[in-house]
């Protein structure tokens, strides 16, 4: 018990180091804000005149997967900060210091909570700006901000995995940027998903990132009255299919990560 106490208290002193970086480091800023809000701005207004959205608005539907596509994309700080860490020789001096093994992969994954808040702010200020609305309750639309955060700190986990085992910043954001682009494209965040074609129409209704994008949107309410209910069970039931994912990813890529980082400290 209190090795763990220790641990916690290593990750978090490793995270207040992360978040402290920011303002030594302001390019991080534009990736944390300034990104969330083009993002959103270029949907709603480039095709929300394009998109329809029976009986509601394309720009309430777009919110919720744009919140849950940036949140995934932001993942990748995890997996670049660790590669940047080993690269520049940093993990060298964690290793010397009485600290947990642990604390550093847990500090990193922990420090992309505070970015990911930082951009879900900016996201909700542009999506009101826009003509986003909350329909559900406050209540309701906490839920959905932190089951969105949930899922983005299970998917850094596994990008923390892949900071360790590539050489760079740099080949984690192309290796990262293959899966995750079409990940968050072939899914619902941007269209529905009986919209697309055969097999990807198949893809996006048990894509994970689908399933936190409709819970999201039953979570705000910016599901239009009448819409018919999906036919799978995944998307019928989001949140219960996000929370599965959420365990699966931590249960698997927490531990990997954590051994596998103990294994790089040892051979750099």
């Amino acid at each position: 018990m209190q090795n763990a106490i220790f641990a916690l208290g290593d990750g978090f002193a490793v995270a207040r180091r992360n978040v402290i970086k920011i303002g030594r480091v302001p390019e991080i800023l534009f990736g944390v804000a300034i990104t969330p809000l083009v993002f959103v701005m270029l949907f709603a207004f480039v095709f929300g005149g394009s998109i329809d959205i029976p009986g509601g608005s394309y720009r309430e539907f777009l919110i919720g997967g744009t919140f849950a596509q940036i949140l995934v994309f932001g993942a990748t700080f995890t997996g670049a900060g660790l590669a940047e860490d080993m690269q520049k020789g940093i993990i060298d001096r964690f290793r010397s210091l009485p600290m947990s093994r642990s604390a550093v992969v847990f500090g990193r994954t922990a420090s992309d909570v505070i970015y990911n808040v930082v951009s879900l702010v900016v996201m909700a200020i542009a999506g009101l700006i826009v003509g986003w609305r909350i329909h559900n309750g406050f209540g309701n639309a906490l839920l959905a901000f932190g089951l969105l955060l949930l899922f983005a700190y299970a998917i850094s986990w596994v990008m923390a995995y892949v900071g360790l085992l590539v050489p760079s910043p740099e080949v984690v954001n192309n290796a990262s940027f293959m899966v995750i682009f079409p990940m968050t494209f072939i899914a619902n965040t941007f269209v529905p998903a009986e919209n697309l074609p055969g097999p990807f129409r198949v893809f996006a209704e048990w894509n994970p990132v689908s399933a936190v994008a409709q819970a999201a949107r039953e979570l705000f309410g910016n599901i239009p009255p009448g819409t018919p209910e999906p036919g799978v069970w995944s998307l019928q039931n989001p949140v219960l299919y996000t929370l599965l994912w959420v365990a699966i990813l931590i249960a698997v890529f927490a531990p990997l990560s954590v051994r596998r980082y103990r294994r790089a400290s040892k051979t750099t």
